[in-house]
């Protein structure tokens, strides 16, 4: 039974860092990245739909994004998703395809953004920490239960800790990474 809650709780920390992982993708590095577009939506004739469904999106230069529309007459729809976005980026259209430069990021945005990604780091720490003390308070029922004995539980909660801690410093491995490639110019 211990070793059920174990390894519920390394894959609900697993999963915590895959997301981490994924929400820094859309933290803008001065580099073209597709990543960007993830969670824009727009609306296709009554639907939302994302924008990868809409257009073929390129990156023909480092600082430049391209969106081709599939239907020629949502390139206004197009745009008007990527302004909404509030990415800080200003498309241009020449009525064919959509183009969006990246600009260069400042001193100052890079420093914003640093926080932002160290916000999101604290996020998926206390996600880490939550999933960590539902293991245990689960481990501390089977104790109280008799279904397992103190030192048992004592030792499967060391094991949850060592879980926690490995997490916790692969989520700040991630961070340093990810500061190190907003503040490199």
């Amino acid at each position: 039974m211990s070793k059920k809650i174990l390894d519920q709780a390394a894959s609900g920390m697993d999963a915590t860092v895959v997301d981490f992982r994924q929400k820094l993708t859309k933290v803008r590095s001065g580099r073209a990245s597709l990543a960007l577009f993830d969670g824009i939506v727009l609306d296709y004739y009554g639907t939302p739909t994302p924008l990868a469904q809409v257009a073929k999106l390129s990156i023909p230069e480092p600082t430049l994004i391209v969106a081709q529309p599939f239907d020629p007459a949502m390139i206004r729809a197009l745009e008007k998703a990527i302004m909404a976005a509030d990415l800080g980026l200003n498309p241009s259209n020449d009525g064919k395809v959509i183009r969006v430069p990246i600009p260069p990021l400042t001193e100052e945005r890079r420093k914003q953004l640093v926080k932002k990604v160290h916000q999101l780091q604290e996020d998926a720490k206390t996600a880490v920490r939550q999933v960590r003390r539902e293991a245990n308070d689960e481990l501390k029922r089977l104790e109280k239960a008799g279904d397992t004995s103190e030192d048992d539980s004592r030792r499967d909660q060391g094991e949850v800790q060592k879980i926690t801690d490995k997490h916790t410093a692969e989520i700040d491995e991630i961070c340093k990474i990810k500061e190190k490639e907003l503040l490199e110019v």
